[in-house]
């Protein structure tokens, strides 16, 4: 009986973990993990874990926080101290038409190529994100979140069954194959661009704890620490394995054959899939092709929302005296309008150039890793943290190395790359 209600309330409680993972499986597994497989075969898989392992705590600071006050990490940025805020948008502003623009340009491609459709790609953007604004409008969060949960499963599923038949199918790589040097200019450049969104970029973590206070409002109860957790360890560990699949697809596929991912989202859409139906058979296509459709646009989903959703808030906290009441809906679209309008502005200026704009971004959200991690353990450990919801002695042991890992990669990065 009691196992049974804690299952109950955990239950309960899933959803925000789930919208995470959806958020973070996107760019970051599709394009740049398949990418490190396919450049590099199975050489940078200890990159893609110590990623994960390294940002565990500057994400879970996230539900942690949330359900502990009932308040969003912005709220607990606004206690830190404004600089913290003002930091954090400064980050937002750079980098969310970018992001906006990668994913959305990406899910248009694979459309595009899924559905047959002969339509410029900023037409297909302008579709999918229209789409998107449809869903948020009509069913709001309660919708978002019951699609994202059929959406996680369905990626799985279709990513893990393509991954044991792409082992199953052997390596392809050629016998006179050199493998390139991961500790080069190249090398070095593209495993920070990987572990700048792997799992994913550290802000998102604001995400999720808006997202705890938003599925506490519809299930009219506030999740304990401990299912909170269970919710978001579930999305991030699950997350971690999906990418570790899609790495195994490009090693499996792409690596040593020869071939190189384009640049532009649209040829690169088309490459995937036809990838794997030439090497697997086209009996794989609908099964790769959905892993990888609903593994872009769940991302899509997410982000629309997410971005809107966090500065309609910041908005209110930035602006006390104009908005003395939190939640003012209006708010919400006006953002989702501009990021919308922005990125499509974007797809249409930089279209060709994708993957390079997507390095810019990933790199800057690698460099300011450290500083949203650092932001986020003050959050946390801040005396108005309720009794027993401050972390541990071993994850904040757990959490300085992490935190001394990303500073001293990313000052690393900035030495090798402006000095030597």
């Amino acid at each position: 009986m009691k196992t049974s209600k804690v299952w109950q309330s955990r239950l309960t409680a899933l959803g925000p973990g789930l919208l995470w993972a959806g958020a973070a499986i996107g760019v970051s597994h599709l394009v740049q993990s398949t990418r490190a497989g396919a450049s590099y075969g199975f050489a940078l898989v200890w990159v893609v874990v110590v990623a994960n392992l390294f940002k565990y705590t500057a994400f879970e600071f996230g539900p942690r926080y949330a359900a502990a006050m009932g308040e969003s990490l912005l709220e607990g940025y606004v206690r830190v101290g404004r600089w913290a805020l003002i930091i954090f948008l400064l980050l937002t502003f750079g980098t969310m038409f970018t992001l906006q623009a990668a994913v959305t340009v990406v899910t248009a491609a694979l459309a595009s190529k899924i559905f047959g459709l002969d339509l410029n790609l900023v037409v297909w953007s302008a579709i999918i994100l229209a789409i998107c604004a449809g869903i948020l409008t009509i069913g709001r969060y309660p919708l978002l979140d019951k699609l994202i949960k059929v959406i996680i499963v369905v990626l799985s599923v279709s990513t893990i069954f393509a991954v044991f038949a792409a082992l199953s199918h052997g390596p392809s790589s050629s016998s006179d194959f050199i493998t390139p040097a991961v500790w080069s200019v190249a090398g070095i450049s593209f495993m920070v661009a990987l572990i700048g969104w792997m799992p994913s970029a550290i802000d998102i973590s604001v995400w999720h704890s808006l997202w705890t206070i938003e599925r506490r409002k519809e299930t009219g109860q506030s999740p304990s620490l401990r299912d909170a957790l269970f919710d978001f360890r579930l999305g991030y560990f699950g997350t971690a394995i999906l990418a570790l699949g899609f790495l195994t697809l490009g090693a499996s596929i792409m690596f040593g054959t020869g071939e190189t991912f384009s640049p532009s989202g649209g040829v690169f859409a088309g490459q995937f899939i036809n990838l794997y139906t030439q090497t697997l058979g086209n009996w794989s296509y609908p099964v790769v092709a959905i892993a990888a459709f609903t593994t872009m646009f769940s991302t899509t989903l997410t982000v629309t929302d997410a971005f809107p959703r966090v500065l309609s808030r910041a908005t209110e906290l930035v602006f006390q005296e104009r908005f003395k009441e939190s939640h003012n809906p209006h708010l919400y679209w006006i953002w989702m309008v501009i990021l919308i309008g922005g990125g499509l502005i974007i797809i249409g200026i930089f279209i060709s150039g994708m993957t390079f704009l997507v390095d810019i971004a990933t790199t800057i959200s690698f460099l300011t890793a450290p500083i949203l991690a650092y932001i986020n353990y003050r959050a946390v450990t801040g005396e108005w943290m309720p009794d027993g919801t401050v972390p541990g002695p071993k994850l904040l042991i757990f959490n300085w190395v992490s935190l001394i890992f990303l500073t001293g990669f990313a000052v690393f990065f900035l030495v090798w790359r402006f000095i030597l």
